[in-house]
């Protein structure tokens, strides 16, 4: 009888170890899985300047205010933000890069011109969503591959993007042509 209370108590107390350990593994998984999304959603100023940083003032003759201006209307500024298209393809990230031509989600059929994983455009690391755009408009068609651009930027006064932000930008070219 005492030698089956103490088995009992080694019993309980392995379950008890047992049941650390899992909540332990599930603490860390769930940090993991933070960590490797890491979401964000930028204010605009804080867009702006790391856009500019990047080398997005004047890339191709587009400004600061081009690439805010869509950003916004495509996501909000919301590096987690994805769209899912009736063809089956999705759209990702802040700058919503589609499945079937600029990333692979391992779902859609994709021509993964930029070389990478879709989800990799799901975290506040936005430099491979930025050299992913730069493709974008690099390719013929240019900004016009973002409906949102074409509707709510393209012709528009985007100096209202920059307001408040304390950045000098350069020039607009297209307005200088004018």
């Amino acid at each position: 009888p005492q030698g089956e209370s103490g088995a009992r108590h080694q019993l309980q107390g392995l379950a008890g170890v047992i049941m650390l350990a899992w909540g332990t593994v599930l603490v860390i998984w769930a940090t993991l899985i933070i960590a490797s999304v890491d979401p964000k959603i930028y204010e605009r100023c804080e867009l702006a300047k790391k856009l500019q940083k990047a080398g997005l003032d004047g890339y191709r003759g587009y400004q600061i205010g081009d690439w805010l201006c869509m950003a916004h209307y495509e996501s909000g500024f919301d590096t987690s933000f994805v769209d899912h298209n009736p063809d089956g393809s999705s759209e990702y990230g802040i700058f919503q890069l589609n499945s079937a031509w600029w990333c692979d989600n391992g779902v859609t059929p994709t021509q993964n011109l930029c070389h990478m994983d879709c989800h990799d455009l799901l975290n506040r690391h936005i430099l491979d969503d930025i050299l992913c755009a730069k493709r974008v408009v690099s390719a013929p068609g240019s900004m016009k591959a973002w409906d949102s651009w074409t509707r709510h930027c393209s012709g528009h006064d985007l100096s209202e993007w920059l307001k408040g932000c304390e950045i000098y930008v350069k020039e607009n070219p297209r307005k200088l042509e004018s």
